[in-house]
């Protein structure tokens, strides 16, 4: 799989336009880069840019006094994550998720998953978007599937989703709903140190498997386990909306473990 992408990467390019490029080197979304375009800030070539218009590889972008060069472009990877694999950049871990991928360019992820964890985790190489949605004060969704030991019943449910004591603290309101005998699924907002599992355990229950099925607008669907993607236009847009207001304030632990 990483060497078809590294064929890919190595193949001539057609032109692209101006906004899409500014969009993959993380600069904003397609709408804003307009906005930027018409306010005459945007150059190629030493030239005034105009919108609309496509520029092909090669050709010098400013965006104020900033170049947007070939290393800028953006990379945006939807992951589903299998069981074993451990999100680290530790390069003596054998079972790291940078050595599981194997992907031609330097990317890290975006919200670990623990080790026993599966399904959707993000991975980029853009830091202001990792710590946009990884800071606990913009309150971003994350929802899961979680399979325990024993029978969910109201009580249960009614008390993971008022707040459950963990870590010294209690776990914000959230939404849960029951979707088998032993299953249910939970949207969080926060990101305590592997705190669903915490949650349960503070509830005499213990998690069997847990998956995650979404990070804000980006689902999992059918991306097979151990595969990845690129993230659509669509959803690079719908993500950029989401975290526009959102501070970009540097985090000392963007990652956390569910």
């Amino acid at each position: 799989m990483s060497n078809q992408i590294k064929k890919e990467f190595q193949q001539p390019k057609e032109s692209v336009r101006l906004n899409k490029y500014m969009s993959e080197a993380g600069i904003c979304s397609r709408r804003e880069a307009d906005k930027i375009i018409e306010s005459g800030r945007v150059f190629v070539d030493g030239k005034r840019a105009e919108v609309g218009m496509r520029i092909m590889p090669g050709q010098e972008v400013m965006v104020g006094k900033r170049k947007i060069s070939k290393k800028d472009e953006m990379v945006v990877l939807a992951v589903n994550k299998p069981a074993g694999i451990v999100c680290t950049e530790e390069k003596r871990e054998r079972k790291s998720i940078i050595r599981f991928l194997d992907y031609p360019i330097r990317i890290t992820y975006i919200g670990r998953l623990d080790k026993d964890s599966t399904g959707l985790l993000l991975m980029t190489n853009n830091g202001d978007i990792i710590n946009k949605m990884m800071r606990a004060g913009n309150r971003h969704e994350k929802e899961y599937k979680v399979t325990v030991d024993k029978p969910v019943n109201e009580k249960f449910i009614r008390e993971m989703s008022g707040g459950v004591p963990i870590l010294d603290t209690v776990t914000r309101p959230c939404t849960v709903t029951k979707i088998g005998k032993y299953t249910f699924s939970i949207i969080l907002t926060q990101g305590l140190n592997r705190q669903i599992r915490r949650m349960c355990e503070a509830l005499g229950y213990e998690v069997k498997e847990l998956k995650r099925l979404r990070i804000m607008n980006i689902e999992l669907g059918n991306l097979k386990e151990g595969e990845y993607r690129q993230l659509t236009d669509r959803e690079l847009n719908e993500l950029y909306e989401l975290i526009r207001d959102s501070s970009n304030e540097t985090v000392k632990t963007p990652c956390r473990k569910k």
